[in-house]
């Protein structure tokens, strides 16, 4: 019985287990030997190189400062988006009226293909018939930009002050939306009587939030973190649509994804720009551990 249970177990894996093996662990080994070669993307034979493009990489501004720009996007996505989807998800589930069709609305961005969401911002942020600068002049907000030290409204994605932490307002606000509901779905597993006993003890619903709802929801905002952190690394999309395919002024909004494209496709560099995607991966898999064992790992039940 024992032995007819793996017979009847194995024809049925082995067709998954064969197209995971040809379409996920080949392509990963492959780039991985890629990585250690000397290629321009046409000779059948690359030439292998050993460590020169993880040297070349070490010593290559470009990279750290692509890599700067996805370390700031790792730190300020992940906490504003998931402050601003607990945040949401908590006032939705105090009796708020119309929370349904809030639901939506908040949720509605992320339904959205991130290249009309591109195109939008692009409008919102634009310099003369952009609805954020016209906003901002009617409200007569000059004398706030000059006090932090620009000349007067800045132009958004034309400034390299602003446009790294412009695209990321969009990653947030595209974003917040989807963690909302999975924070929902895990806040309304959450018995009430929780809530209706601690109210009997005077407590207000900012305690209960810290001291009720925020220590069951540890699960799910460490997975939240995991898939935001991953999402930071991800802006090869946005960043493109956005800044019109030139990565921002004074390429500051270069990210590793954008540089590995442009040393392949622009330079020819294939065996570089593996070398990039390669540690890219590696730095997206520590970011993962970091993010997973940097929260609270107590087992909360609650019945």
């Amino acid at each position: 019985m024992y032995r007819n249970k793996y017979r009847l177990i194995i024809p049925f894996l082995f067709p998954p287990v064969a197209l995971y093996v040809t379409f996920v662990v080949y392509p990963y080994l492959r780039a991985m030997y890629v990585a250690f070669t000397k290629w321009k993307g046409l000779s059948p034979n690359p030439k292998f190189a050993g460590l020169a493009n993880f040297s070349r990489m070490i010593h290559d501004k470009h990279f750290w400062d692509a890599l700067g720009n996805n370390a700031t996007y790792v730190i300020l996505i992940p906490l504003c988006t998931i402050a601003l989807s607990l945040f949401l998800a908590f006032m939705l589930t105090q009796g708020v009226r119309f929370s349904k069709f809030y639901r939506v609305i908040f949720f509605f961005p992320q339904v959205m293909s991130i290249v009309s969401i591109g195109v939008l911002w692009s409008y919102v942020y634009h310099p003369t018939i952009g609805i954020l600068t016209s906003l901002l002049q009617m409200l007569r907000m000059e004398p706030l930009f000059q006090l932090l030290g620009f000349d007067s409204i800045p132009v958004w994605m034309g400034d390299p002050r602003t446009a790294l932490y412009c695209i990321a307002a969009v990653v947030i606000w595209q974003s917040a939306g989807f963690y909302m509901v999975l924070f929902l779905a895990a806040m309304q597993g959450i018995p009430d009587t929780y809530y209706e006993a601690s109210a009997l003890d005077g407590a207000t619903r900012w305690e209960m939030f810290w001291k009720i709802t925020l220590p069951l929801l540890w699960d799910t905002v460490r997975v939240a973190l995991v898939y935001c952190g991953l999402g930071a690394f991800n802006m090869f999309a946005l960043t493109m649509v956005m800044t019109n395919g030139q990565r921002g002024p004074n390429l500051s909004t270069e990210v590793l994804s954008t540089y590995l494209y442009d040393r392949a496709f622009q330079a020819s560099r294939f065996g570089y720009a593996t070398a990039i995607a390669v540690s890219l991966f590696l730095i997206t898999l520590t970011i993962s551990v970091v993010f997973l064992h940097m929260t609270p790992h107590e087992d909360l039940e609650y019945a």
